[in-house]
């Protein structure tokens, strides 16, 4: 008796995995946008000891989102680490995948590159400008403003492609293959985010070149509305890079 073969799974891809690494931690504007497309999101947080998904067949994409620890924390922080090991499994796979601050840096280590302090103990709080790379014109058509909360920068590897930068960290964007994006910045946060990271984080505004409270708030309705249309544009062409069909990078060997 001849019996039939299985029908191949159907697959729903109809979530998107958001990565947090905090209890109270929110995806501000970029969760919003995704469910405004019909997403459903699902919300895990490695550092509470969420598993993180092994099967991504029903995931349209993943994006890891920014957090007060270092992507160098993988031998403290069981969390980091497990990201580090996840995240080329995800960009080898095909999936989406976008990198916000944290997430940016996770996948910086992940592809190879480093991450640190600058040598000049420069950060970036509050509005800072970015501009395009020749590369990068084709996802960011212009200089903006855009909302920075760090005081690490990148190093990527020579297997990614440089989309921004500025004079103090030169990596504000770049890409890792088709599918993989990092962005040093915020385009997520909103102006309810800012109220609540500039009191609940205060101390941050206090180190050397950080701007005020004030600031931050105040100039969010000038400097906002360009980043709300650029994010908005770039998730339709970021999700529209899924290459599950199609061969994606090797990385290197998760950072240890």
């Amino acid at each position: 008796m001849t019996v039939p073969a299985e029908k191949p799974k159907k697959t729903d891809r109809s979530k998107i995995a958001i990565v947090v690494h905090r209890e109270h931690s929110r995806p501000g504007r970029g969760g919003a946008l995704l469910e405004k497309r019909g997403y459903t999101l699902h919300r895990l947080c490695p550092n509470l000891g969420c598993d993180l998904p092994q099967d991504m067949s029903d995931y349209a994409g993943v994006v890891i989102f920014g957090g007060p620890m270092s992507a160098n924390d993988c031998s403290s922080l069981a969390g980091i680490k497990c990201e580090l090991e996840w995240i080329p499994k995800v960009v080898e796979a095909g999936v989406p995948f976008l990198g916000l601050c944290l997430g940016a840096q996770l996948l910086t280590r992940a592809a190879g590159g480093e991450v640190g302090p600058h040598p000049d103990g420069k950060i970036e709080i509050g509005y800072v400008d970015v501009r395009p790379t020749a590369a990068g014109r084709a996802w960011l058509d212009a200089p903006m403003k855009v909302y920075q909360w760090h005081r690490e920068g990148m190093r990527i590897a020579d297997c990614c492609e440089l989309l921004a930068t500025n004079d103090t960290y030169p990596v504000q964007g770049f890409r890792c293959g088709a599918n993989a994006f990092g962005f040093q910045f915020h385009p997520e946060v909103t102006l309810e985010m800012k109220e609540a990271w500039t009191l609940s984080a205060a101390e941050r505004l206090k180190l050397p070149g950080a701007q005020q409270r004030g600031v931050h708030l105040s100039m969010h309705a000038l400097y906002d509305p360009p980043v709300d249309r650029w994010i908005d544009g770039f998730l339709d062409r970021w999700l529209a890079t899924d290459q599950r069909s199609a061969s994606a990078p090797e990385f290197a060997a998760a950072a240890s």
